[in-house]
């Protein structure tokens, strides 16, 4: 499914009006009646509600007054506040206006704090308010009048509906100042960025899309940067025929752990494995591989040149060589250590690994020490960083990669042609041709350690397995967030565990093929 960014869905209805000559009021009533059903859908007893409708001076305030006249039709009790002057408003919005005035529904203008604090009192009595106020094309915090009936809608405990987006929310990144806190959003033609981005999903409550009439053919000239992860964009389930043996399901080479770490080794290798990796061999420290052997059963366990302090050495590179001599993808850094001569042993692998390459944890904590050697590598990389990580690699400080997920992600790997998977609600995944896709599963309980581990190894199965570097992050995302919200949905919101998720994802896996 498209994401938007606001200037997109503009240039989207301006085609839509001039070549197809359908007229902005059509889609604005469109738009309209689409939120009404929706809003009625949520609030089942709305005729026995008060509701009032905030509507700013923009066409956002123009779709607002189509959903008063709506409610107004199905016998509800409306009242509709246009904050600004009546002669402010201009086109379709103003023609949406004339209409409330002509049926004579209940219309109130404050334009000032003297007249908001006039009628405060009695925009405390609503049990629905629909905000109307702002819509997509807001770049600066809200002040002033919109600011102050923003907090008086949030202070309320009335059922609060976003029209198009949550005012105050930023459309393209999901940022905000102070901002209307939604139970659920209609929003026009497609799901915006700032809906499915952290803080902005947050403020959006449940989301739906209204199909306002925008033609499919308008939609695809324009296109979309951006990508909610779904079934449908993962593709058809992998072919497995019956005569398949386990040497055509993949042959992956995870390196992983030193002392203290070995759980993140074996994780990263078991989940590989109910990824449907057909063979996989972890390549250890070998004062390790004892220790391995008795957690990871299934897969082959290989020792590795060490260093005094029982990291992966230099020395080990022509063994590491050999071992990826006929495997079809790399897993590197769960649990590995930051020793000086695992770093330079990275290093080299990026720019002589023959196979497409997933790297986490202390893997990426190395290369951070030189990111400029991915630009040469020989086959394509999937970065795996959390915040953090992603501010060793950026150099950018942890609170300036939140504020702007999806362009971070984008220009490095842009920047650098790698892919990027930056961790967190909502995960992004940034490709190097500069799309960008955010991941909609997942939950707060994945909060806990070694769950990026496990993705490490569904994103390294999936490479395994022929996915490509593409569906492979996106398919490891989803279904490690799908896996985690069967055990949320059936078992308990938190406490379980990084092992939980994995012992679920054949069942996640086969709920994305079914539904492909």
């Amino acid at each position: 499914m498209y994401l938007v960014t606001a200037e997109e869905m503009r240039e989207m209805d301006r085609r839509t009006i001039e070549e197809f000559g359908i007229p902005g009021r059509v889609l604005m009533e469109n738009a309209g009646r689409g939120a009404t059903d929706i809003l009625c859908s949520h609030v089942q007893d709305i005729r026995t509600q008060r509701v009032g409708v905030a509507c700013g001076k923009g066409n956002n305030g123009g779709d607002g007054f189509v959903i008063a006249r709506c409610l107004a039709e199905r016998g509800v009790h409306v009242v509709a506040y246009l904050l600004c002057k009546t002669g402010d408003l201009t086109g379709d919005a103003k023609a949406n206006l004339n209409l409330v005035q002509k049926m004579g529904l209940p219309l109130v203008e404050i334009t000032d704090k003297e007249s908001l604090r006039e009628h405060q009192h009695a925009m405390q009595g609503f049990g629905v308010w629909v905000d109307a106020i702002l819509g997509t094309g807001l770049s600066t915090p809200v002040r002033g009048l919109y600011g102050e009936v923003i907090q008086i809608i949030n202070d309320s405990n009335a059922f609060v509906f976003a029209v198009d987006i949550a005012s105050g929310l930023f459309a393209d990144s999901g940022r905000c100042g102070l901002c209307i806190q939604a139970d659920a959003t209609a929003t026009f033609g497609f799901a915006k960025v700032g809906h499915m981005v952290m803080p902005g999903s947050g403020l959006t409550g449940k989301l739906h899309v209204v199909d306002i009439g925008i033609p499919k053919s308008i939609a695809k000239a324009v296109g979309a940067a951006h990508r909610l992860i779904s079934p449908q964009l993962l593709g058809p389930a992998l072919d497995r025929p019956k005569h398949i043996h386990k040497g055509d399901l993949g042959r992956l080479l995870v390196i992983a752990g030193s002392p203290g770490k070995t759980g993140a080794a074996a994780m990263a290798s078991m989940s590989a494995m109910r990824a449907g990796a057909g063979l996989v061999t972890l390549a250890a420290p070998q004062s390790l591989c004892p220790v391995l052997e008795g957690l990871v059963i299934e897969a082959m366990t290989t020792p590795l040149a060490e260093t005094q302090s029982g990291e992966i050495a230099l020395s080990a590179r022509e063994a590491v060589k050999m071992l990826l001599a006929g495997k079809s993808a790399l897993a590197i850094g769960p649990g590995l250590g930051t020793h000086e001569e695992t770093g330079r042993l990275i290093q080299a692998l990026l720019l002589e690994c023959p196979v497409p390459m997933v790297a986490d944890a202390d893997a990426l904590n190395l290369i951070a020490q030189n990111p400029t050697l991915l630009k040469r590598a020989p086959s394509p990389v999937i970065l795996t960083p959390h915040p953090g990580e992603m501010a060793r690699l950026t150099g950018l400080s942890t609170n300036e990669i939140q504020e702007n997920r999806t362009e971070v992600a984008r220009e490095f790997a842009l920047k650098n042609q790698v892919h990027v998977v930056l961790k967190g609600a909502n995960t992004v995944v940034a490709h190097p041709d500069g799309l960008v896709c955010i991941n909609p599963t997942g939950n707060p309980g994945m909060a806990s350690g070694g769950m990026g581990d496990v993705l490490t190894g569904l994103i390294g199965a999936f490479l395994a397995q022929g996915l490509g570097p593409e569906r492979s992050a996106r398919l490891g995302v989803f279904v490690h967030g799908a896996a985690a919200d069967l055990i949320a949905e059936n078992i308990a919101p938190a406490g379980y565990l990084a092992t939980d998720v994995m012992s679920m994802v054949p069942k996640a896996l086969a709920g994305v093929w079914k539904n492909a």
